[in-house]
């Protein structure tokens, strides 16, 4: 909240790149809200000892999916916006506010109607044991759906224009090319780069979903495995929102500029009162 917060306040975080940040701080906020629900509702079954399928319990595990939809999709518009930039940079209307924005709100359409099937389906379903409502990990339709959706292509796409942004760096090194070419696409890569840190850490920690999933496929998984899976998820959210913190340079500018401020005026202060005894 606060994140996002800085980022309307601070004029000079109204930039595309940071704007495009927005959006995935914006997906990770809207999942952590609904894992706070769901953590909120098993707690509260857990201690009454009970178990019990609430009205919102389908659409917690709905708007879970698409949450975790819109964030992926939109490190994928981060990594493309920077393509754009370095073997594009003649095209300003790609690079443009109005262009990026409309492509921010795709995406998000995309990942609220990408969830649908889970739903009309009815794999969304209420497990009691770990009491919470979500796709049964077995080898279905909707489980390989949201594996190629949500993993398989964006994953793909970053790292296909990570490796072909390093291939480009590579080639203009080799040849006579103009300083500020150069160092734009050195800095895009290092963007780029620094989002496959953030898709690694999602994917690192994911793994005990993952494994889940590939149990499911075979045998039934363990009994707890969404808690134990959940809480994977838990950590990989504070994890990205660090990391997240210390890759946007405006934002963080912000904070220490702020901190400085702040503790300039107390020292400020702090003298005033000596000299006054």
């Amino acid at each position: 909240v606060l994140f996002l917060f800085i980022i309307i306040i601070d004029k000079t975080c109204h930039t595309v790149p940071v704007m495009l940040v927005a959006s995935s701080c914006l997906a990770k906020l809207l999942f952590a809200i609904d894992l706070l629900g769901m953590l909120i509702w098993s707690l509260k079954n857990d201690l009454k000892q009970i178990a019990y399928q609430d009205s919102l319990c389908v659409f917690r595990g709905y708007f879970m999916h698409a949450a975790i939809a819109a964030q992926f999709d939109s490190y994928l518009l981060q990594a493309i916006y920077r393509y754009i930039t370095v073997i594009y940079p003649t095209r300003l209307f790609w690079q443009s506010k109005q262009f990026q924005g409309f492509l921010i709100g795709l995406i998000w359409v995309c990942a609220f109607i990408f969830a649908i099937p889970h739903v009309v389906t009815g794999e969304i379903q209420y497990n009691a044991d770990n009491q919470i409502c979500e796709t049964p990990f077995h080898l279905s339709f909707v489980i390989i759906y949201n594996i190629v959706y949500v993993y398989f292509i964006p994953l793909n796409g970053i790292m296909f224009i990570y490796v072909k942004l390093i291939l480009y760096v590579k080639e203009i090194n080799k040849r006579v090319t103009p300083v500020n070419t150069v160092s734009r696409a050195q800095r895009e890569l290092k963007m780029v780069h620094r989002i496959v840190i953030l898709v690694s850490i999602l994917l690192i920690l994911g793994v005990p979903y993952t494994i889940f999933i590939f149990i499911g496929f075979f045998t039934q998984p363990p009994k707890y495995h969404l808690r134990i899976a959940t809480a994977f998820v838990y950590i990989a959210l504070l994890f990205i929102m660090i990391t997240l913190f210390q890759f946007t340079d405006p934002v963080k500018t912000y904070i220490i500029k702020k901190l400085k401020r702040q503790s300039n005026i107390v020292a400020t202060t702090t003298m005033q009162m000596v000299e006054v005894r």
